[in-house]
């Protein structure tokens, strides 16, 4: 029920020096309120407190959302000044002044022109005055006044979100906290129930409820399963007025989605798998998947695969897929369909992440029965052992066995099978094998000291099928005999001096033999049977593998016998015994006192201070080629030859001189002066060749100045004849050809050029290097050139 307030401003005159103005009191529930009187003073006479008395009210109250037609009546301001006569003007001033809020200048009548929202604007200030309409000047103090805007239910709550999202997890008990909605209602909560909200549920029972109150929902029923459903919509609404009728409401969405939890554990679909498997298959291949469904997701479905029983327990192994969440069976050894092609397995799924809350559901695994089929296939033959290891001594006899490799078919047909060497193993073709039982034998003789070890690879191959082939490595040692006599270490070349004594060591000798010997070595030191009776040395066996040489006689004489040669007999102890007849080449040589050799050629004493044989040979090769080739200098500088300048008579240059020597060219201007034949008046006399000497010197021929209107060719036909008979004319080795331009020419054009050369190819590629002066230059002569080549 809405209550409405009306506020009157009445204006009671009193004695004359005194008024008042007081409002009617506020109605609020039909009951007045006491009057409420302001006294303002303004003392003219001095026995009064208060000479005059001024108007006054309280706050005026104004409805909101008026829906009259007419102006809405505020109240009323009065003056004791004004008598009626239209004297006094009424002035309102503030918030709205003239705009909302509009006074009838005459009779103080107060109005609002337009509808009022409080929730905008709930207070409004204004100041109001009377003045002399006459004169302009107030006849009442300026005073401030409040008008408040009452409110009315007009405004229905709002929720502070379109749609609220929350998530809870499933199973959970009831009254779990899901979320809090808020609405809020823009109506004057101090006033009434228009700002009171309630809250409650439109859609979404018996799954959830709320608190009126506080808008929290809560879980209703219990045990509430993401598998069955896991998306929820839910309703609320929010009413004013504290719900009773005529309030106005407001709604939200709320959606609420179920989250996992591992309440499922996992189960195989089937009890019973069946896969197939060629013997063939190779290792950590698979052999198939299996799966086992659990209703949960992400990591609460993860499952991990085992085998726990079965007899392929060893053979197969398993795997899980962490995008797929399945069981790949894999080969852990070789299959062999000969020895079982049939093996059962059980497989065991588990849960990973266990949810202790829910073991009371039973046990979070599952089990299944896999049967695998090994299927028979064509296979290579086997060898009887991965490999083989075969010895055999370096002087069999040619085509002797060795040793024997055995293969077979491992199928149940048994398919015969044939031998042979990988030749890239052998290609040498030291050994053969017999294709039909395996045995290798040698085709070519061995040597141990070459080659110790010989590693071939035999391959072993079905008749029926060659494509089915096996290889196994064949590593074959030879075995030492002793058929190499030993030698010496090192080659011996010794001195003896020729005032050494008897008895004296001059040398220590030892041996190497290239066999083996598994007890070592032990070689034996003699002289040869022509040696021992006229040697001058004698030998001494040390039974330590070494011997040594000392002299037999006192002094020896170089001059005399400059050099021994003494055979020694080395034998060794092996069966068959070998032995070998080396040479020892003793020196005979001048020594000091103290045994350190000076000297060992006979001619030294002869010739003390001579070169040798090969120095005087090395000295006059270098003096004949020395000669040699100051002789071929000169005969080339002789034997040059002079070219033509002009190969053919119509072939005319201008300006073109052309030099055999290392002079400078045309800007040489030191060799000769060629100033005259550009200016007939510039001669000197004087002037002479520079570079070169004439062989005879003649003196200067004084040469008539032409006229200045002499003909051209008249005065080149003079100067040629001149040129012939003077032989001091230079140059000597070349021929000029000039061109008389005139008085005052100075030459600046640049001639065509052509270096007359012999039928050879000369290169003008350096014509482009001379800058863009010679670049066409360079173009005419490079196109001659590939005009020649094509």
């Amino acid at each position: 029920m809405r209550t409405y307030h009306c506020f009157w401003l009445l204006f009671w005159a009193g004695q004359p020096h005194q008024s008042f103005l007081t409002p009617l009191s506020k109605r609020t529930s039909g009951f007045p309120e006491k009057e409420k009187v302001l006294v303002l003073s303004g003392n003219s006479r001095q026995d009064l407190h208060r000479s005059k008395r001024s108007w006054m009210w309280n706050q005026f109250f104004l409805l909101e959302e008026y829906t009259g037609t007419d102006y809405q009546y505020v109240g009323k301001l009065h003056s004791d000044q004004d008598k009626g006569d239209g004297s006094l003007k009424y002035i309102l001033s503030g918030d709205g002044a003239g705009d909302l809020f509009i006074i009838n200048e005459n009779t103080g009548d107060i109005q609002a022109t337009k509808r009022l929202d409080r929730e905008e604007k709930p207070v409004y200030i204004l100041r109001a005055q009377a003045i002399n309409r006459r004169t302009g000047r107030p006849v009442e103090p300026e005073s401030e006044f409040i008008i408040k805007i009452h409110d009315i239910n007009d405004n229905e709550p709002m929720f502070t979100k379109d749609v609220y999202n929350a998530s809870i997890p499933e199973m959970s008990d009831v009254g779990t906290f899901v979320v809090q909605v808020t609405a809020t209602d823009a109506d004057d909560p101090t006033y009434g129930n228009s700002a009171k909200v309630v809250y409650s549920i439109l859609q979404g029972q018996p799954y959830f409820s709320v608190e009126s109150e506080t808008g929290i929902i809560k879980t209703a029923l219990l045990n509430m399963d993401r598998e069955n459903r896991e998306q929820y919509q839910v309703v609320i609404q929010a009413k004013d007025m504290g719900g009773q009728m005529g309030g106005l409401s407001g709604t939200t969405t709320v959606n609420i989605t179920l989250t996992d939890v591992n309440d499922n554990p996992p189960r195989f679909p089937q009890s019973t798998y069946q896969f197939r498997a060629p013997e063939s298959t190779p290792l950590d291949s698979p052999v198939g998947r299996i799966k086992a469904n659990d209703a949960d997701v992400d990591e609460n479905a993860e499952i991990e695969y085992s085998i726990t029983e079965g007899d392929g327990y060893d053979m197969f192994g398993i795997t899980t897929d962490k995008d797929t969440q399945e069981g790949i069976i894999t080969v852990k050894k070789a299959l062999d369909f000969e020895s079982k092609n049939l093996y059962i397995l059980k497989v065991e799924a588990t849960n990973t992440h266990v949810d202790p809350r829910f073991l009371y559901l039973g046990p979070f695994k599952d089990s299944a029965t896999v049967r695998i089929q090994v299927e028979d296939v064509d296979e290579p033959p086997t060898f009887s052992r991965p490999a083989y290891i075969m010895e055999v001594k370096e002087d069999v006899p040619l085509n002797s066995v060795i040793g024997t490799v055995t293969a077979q078919d491992p199928d149940a047909a048994k398919n015969p099978v044939k031998y042979s060497v990988d030749r890239h193993t052998d290609m040498d073709r030291v050994f053969n094998i017999n294709s039909g039982n395996g045995s290798i034998f040698t085709s070519k003789p061995l040597d141990r000291e070459t080659l110790l070890w010989h590693n071939i690879t035999v391959i072993a191959a079905e008749i029926n099928n060659p494509k089915q082939s096996s290889r196994v490595p064949v590593f074959i040692k030879v075995l030492d005999v002793n058929d190499n006599a030993p030698e010496f270490a090192m080659f011996y070349e010794t001195f003896v001096c020729e005032n050494a004594k008897a008895e004296q060591l001059i040398q220590t000798l030892s041996a190497v033999d290239k066999d083996d010997s598994y007890n070592g070595h032990q070689f034996s030191f003699s002289l040869a049977p022509e040696a021992t009776s006229s040697s001058n040395f004698t030998l001494q066996d040390n039974r330590d593998n070494t011997a040594g040489i000392f002299t037999r006689k006192t002094r020896y004489n170089r001059h005399e016998t400059s050099t021994y040669f003494l055979p020694v007999v080395i034998s060794d102890n092996d069966y068959p015994i070998q032995s070998s007849t080396e040479t020892v080449t003793i020196r005979v040589c001048a020594c000091d006192h103290r045994g350190k050799m000076l000297s060992c050629n006979a001619e030294a004493l002869i010739h003390p201070t001579g070169l040798s044989t090969g120095a005087l040979i090395a000295i006059l090769l270098c003096i004949i080629i020395l000669l040699v080739t100051v002789v071929l200098f000169a005969a080339l500088r002789r034997q040059r030859k002079k070219e033509p300048l002009i190969i053919s008579k119509e072939d005319i240059r201008d300006n073109i001189v052309s030099y055999n020597d290392e002079g400078g060219g045309e800007e040489d201007t030191q060799a000769f002066d060629i100033g005259t034949l550009r200016n007939p008046e510039a001669i000197d006399d004087n002037k002479l060749r520079r570079d070169i000497v004439p062989e005879t010197l003649f003196m200067p021929r004084r040469t008539a100045t032409a006229r200045d209107n002499t003909d051209v060719r008249d005065f080149i036909n003079q100067r040629l004849k001149e040129n012939d008979t003077d032989p001091t004319a230079p140059p000597y080795d070349s021929l000029a050809t000039y061109a008389y331009e005139g008085n005052g020419s100075v030459a600046e054009s640049l001639s065509s050029l052509e270096s007359v050369t012999t039928d050879g190819d000369q290169d003008y590629d350096y014509l482009s290097d001379w800058g863009p002066r010679f670049k066409k230059l360079a173009d005419m002569y490079g196109s001659m050139d590939s005009d020649k080549d094509s």
